[in-house]
């Protein structure tokens, strides 16, 4: 199904960094809207997406003149200090419209110009590879977060069919090492597993942040309550991976190839 897209200006790109994101300045976010559509994402429950007629997972407005403006608030932030960005906390800036629209590159270009301390690309999607030139030049202030919430294909279908492969975003993340980006891979939210996902993981990567509904949608998983997720999960007979416990074990399985220096939990993993 093809998006809906609109095109808008928008007043402000930077906004304060607060609640699970306090740790950073500014959260930036290249559209609003994303077409993943992941079943349990808690921008569904935001008003953003409340006061739209159209489903979560069909709409996507794209900020036009972005980077003009992000150069400009850049600028007067600078003046007040540390600028650390978060990208994005409401819509990945690596979704399919990005190929065409370029938003999410002319933003990290503006940033070589205009260059913040810090910013995390969070994303899904094996597009970020398209951009390793402009991530090469940004070096170490920043780092890609690339989720990969489980290792197997068919409960990645079950839960977000709209989003990218496993396998792609593996390669993704095989690519990103090679360039010398500082990644980490985001398990985020924890679905069901292997107990090979460590495995796979290892060569990839040396930084593992673990999250969960409970810990992570910011009211203690009562959010992704209401979106219905437990169902999910008891058609394909996995209900005891949706409890507050269930990350320790993709903890304990990480715990057997990565060290405790390597490994990150919820909010932590997420930090400038």
């Amino acid at each position: 199904m093809k998006a809906q897209l609109a095109y808008k200006v928008p007043k402000t790109l930077l906004n304060k960094g607060t609640g699970f994101l306090n740790g950073y300045t500014h959260t930036l976010n290249p559209y609003t809207g994303c077409t993943f559509g992941c079943s349990y994402c808690y921008v569904r429950q935001m008003p953003v997406n409340l006061f739209r007629t159209e489903d979560w997972g069909t709409w996507v407005d794209v900020k036009k003149e972005a980077s003009g403006i992000l150069a400009k608030e850049l600028q007067r932030a600078r003046k007040k200090g540390k600028i650390t960005i978060f990208m994005s906390s409401s819509t990945d800036p690596y979704q399919p419209v990005e190929a065409l629209e370029q938003i999410t590159r002319s933003l990290l270009e503006t940033m070589l110009i205009e260059p913040p301390d810090f910013v995390l690309v969070q994303t899904r999607s094996p597009l970020v590879t398209r951009d390793i030139d402009v991530l090469q030049k940004l070096g170490e202030r920043v780092r890609v977060s690339m989720t990969v919430e489980t290792d197997q294909d068919d409960i990645r279908k079950h839960f977000t069919p709209s989003a990218p492969p496993i396998a792609g975003r593996l390669h993704a993340l095989k690519l990103l090492r090679e360039a010398g980006i500082p990644t980490q891979v985001a398990i985020a939210p924890v679905l069901p597993s292997s107990e090979q996902f460590a495995s796979i993981l290892r060569p990839l990567v040396q930084r593992v942040c673990i999250d969960d509904y409970f810990m992570g949608d910011g009211s203690e998983g009562k959010r992704t309550r209401r979106l219905g997720m437990e169902a999910l999960y008891q058609e394909i007979g996995m209900q005891h991976w949706y409890q507050p416990d269930a990350y320790k074990t993709v903890v304990e399985r990480i715990q057997s190839h990565f060290s405790e220096q390597e490994i990150y939990i919820s909010q932590a993993g997420f930090e400038p």
